[in-house]
């Protein structure tokens, strides 16, 4: 008889170009992303005292997907739940060398509504694209939620995830614009529509201003320019609104979501594309033929000036996507709390 012997499970390895730990540094910055993959929020810092070595502490949040920085700390969507996550140490005060300690505070329960993007508006609410409903939504403190705005060819509210409405860009502290993978208004409609059916939303005109695009995510409003993830091709760029041509402003290996700016930088996230029906057959599978690569999972750093991409930083092993990432300025080693272990029950705070 033959045993059969399980295969040990793919660790986890991280890796960074050789400037990046001390662009990190540079910029006073750590880095917070999400992988709803394996249900962890990852938190990359510098550790105390060796700035050439990167500090890694992650967290299990089941499908932890949106993250947005808040006060004092950040707002992370999960499966059925939004957290705010609040720094409890003071300044100058480590803990076991750690100069942030964030501690899930506050929690919302929403049901699955798939959350993607969130933001905070100007009179500090949180705003969140409600994927399986196709609108933009904000908390409750009586109901799953409170729908604000839907695209104008969604015909009505139901959980059916009819355009794929995913990313969220604000302007001025308000909703700006939204991008989603089609106009379809039938359930799931968006999926045969992902090759080409992405368009970007002006949320206050309700006019689409761009269309053609491929699985778009991460609408960003930076420095005067609507910038933008075409998934589906691999490509960051921007938005001409007069025209509503996207503009190609850097290739990068691997299907994109999680954008954010740090002054003429811009971090993107990549992942490696499923090997299923929504992330098979794009694009971006040609575009990597074309260019000899093989799809990366990880996080690119963009000079805007030149498009190049400066740094890097790249996730191996038991992680293949992630979906958000977004600066911790003047952060320089964070942990965080979660509930798989005490340590929760022995972290107390008090208000002055």
């Amino acid at each position: 008889m033959t045993a059969t012997v399980a295969a040990p499970a793919p660790a986890l390895e991280i890796t960074t170009s050789r400037q990046m730990l001390a662009w990190m540094a540079q910029q006073r910055l750590s880095i917070a992303l999400t992988t709803y993959q394996i249900g962890k929020l990852f938190l990359l810092g510098l550790k105390p005292g060796r700035e050439r070595d990167l500090s890694v502490f992650e967290r299990s949040f089941n499908r932890c997907m949106g993250l947005c920085p808040a006060d004092n700390g950040f707002y992370m969507s999960s499966l059925y739940q939004v957290w705010r996550f609040v720094n409890v140490l003071q300044p100058g005060q480590t803990q076991d060398g750690y100069d942030r300690l964030y501690v899930p505070q506050l929690g919302n329960t929403t049901g699955d509504l798939d959350i993607h993007d969130m933001a905070v508006d100007g009179e500090g609410q949180l705003v969140f694209v409600n994927t399986l409903f196709g609108c933009l939504a904000t908390l409750s403190d009586t109901h799953s939620f409170k729908p604000i705005w839907r695209p104008p060819f969604v015909s009505r509210l139901a959980a059916e995830d009819r355009c794929h409405l995913n990313g969220l860009a604000m302007k001025d502290g308000q909703p700006a614009y939204v991008t989603a993978a089609s106009t379809s208004d039938v359930v799931d409609g968006w999926r045969e529509h992902r090759a080409n059916g992405g368009v970007v939303v002006d949320v206050a005109s309700n006019e689409t201003v761009a269309r053609g695009l491929s699985m778009p995510h991460s609408p960003r409003w930076h420095r005067g320019k609507l910038w933008v993830l075409n998934s589906g091709t691999g490509e960051f760029g921007h938005i001409e609104l007069d025209t509503g041509r996207f503009v190609p402003v850097a290739f990068c290996a691997g299907y994109l979501r999680g954008l954010y700016f740090v002054d003429d930088f811009a971090l993107v996230g990549l992942s490696k594309p499923r090997d299923n029906k929504t992330f098979s057959g794009l694009p971006l599978d040609e575009r990597l033929r074309e260019r000899g690569a093989q799809a990366r999972c990880g996080i690119q750093v963009i000079d805007l000036r030149t498009g190049d991409a400066v740094h890097w930083l790249r996730i191996e092993g038991i992680v293949d996507e992630l979906y958000d990432v977004i600066p911790l300025p003047g952060v320089h080693t964070p942990m965080a709390l979660g509930f798989k272990t005490d340590e929760i029950r022995r972290v107390v705070s008090v208000e002055e």
